[in-house]
């Protein structure tokens, strides 16, 4: 295979192209597949107005018309594959709450974005801007970061558990505002406890991981999701993967991948696999 990207972003929420752009650009740069993974519609969860990087659910059915069209014209040159991307927001909504089943999805990403402190403060998004981060710390979890990573892992593995989905998103996005440890260890006891519980959870169910470049494409991070010392365990749970470029444009198709593809062969794998119809997974040698 020549590789897909099934995270991928356009117009229709927080990207910065449209569709036809984004397989125009797959195409051109030999991808065989592209999957578009629109952020799915909120339900009113909210105390103010609800976050603008989601798909609004009135251009749902847009969205996915819009993709099945450039399916067609792409007939022979290029798969082209209809998702979601799915927030989990603990105790409130998530993937296997089937609000989009009627859709026929090829396939979709579950992921953590939001935190709804217990405490009742505002929730937050753990990839936000730092003020965000900060706030969200202080106010949810008596500033303590490492509550924060446990709560985002505790969401994760509640996840997992629920289904509803096929593919893992960016697996510890938590890290992204951790650069250089600066909230909290990342080597330590309580956030690897934490963090290995969700990775069970997605071995016991099944679940492909992405190995998400994203935060590399826009100069967040220096590694892609998940760390490394995660895709070890995950290889020796027998955890499939999948590279993609969480892409927001079309500059960002394939970026980094040879990098990503690097690090799981240190981790020992040899395969990733690739959608080839909906809902069919195929290994693909690396």
């Amino acid at each position: 295979m020549k590789g897909s990207c099934l995270h991928t972003h356009t117009l229709f929420c927080d990207g910065k192209a449209d569709v036809e752009s984004m397989c125009a650009e797959a195409a051109r740069i030999g991808l065989q597949a592209i999957g578009f993974s629109a952020h799915a519609p909120l339900p009113e969860l909210f105390p103010e107005e609800s976050p603008s990087w989601h798909l609004p659910g009135e251009r749902l059915g847009e969205y996915a018309r819009t993709v099945r069209e450039a399916r067609e014209r792409w007939s022979g040159r290029l798969d082209v594959f209809l998702g979601l991307e799915i927030d989990y927001i603990r105790g409130r909504c998530g993937p296997a709450d089937g609000r989009f089943d009627s859709l026929g999805l090829d396939y979709s990403i579950g992921s953590v974005h939001y935190l709804f402190p217990e405490n009742g403060s505002k929730p937050f998004t753990v990839d936000g801007s730092r003020e965000e981060w900060e706030a969200g710390a202080d106010e949810g979890y008596d500033g303590d970061p490492t509550a924060v990573a446990r709560a985002y892992w505790k969401a994760m593995a509640e996840m997992a558990e629920a289904g509803g989905f096929d593919i893992i998103g960016h697996l510890d996005l938590v890290k992204k505002n951790n650069r250089g440890g600066r909230r909290f260890d990342e080597k330590g006891p309580a956030y690897r406890e934490a963090a290995m519980e969700a990775i069970e959870a997605i071995a016991r169910g099944g679940f492909i991981v992405e190995v998400n470049t994203g935060g590399m494409n826009r100069g967040s991070i220096a590694e892609a999701y998940p760390a490394s010392w995660m895709l070890d365990e995950l290889r020796s749970r027998s955890v499939r993967v999948i590279v993609a470029a969480d892409a927001h444009a079309p500059s960002h198709l394939g970026g980094y991948y040879e990098e990503a593809r690097g690090t799981l062969r240190a981790a020992g794998y040899s395969t990733e696999v690739g959608l080839v119809g909906r809902k069919i997974w195929k290994d693909f040698p690396l």
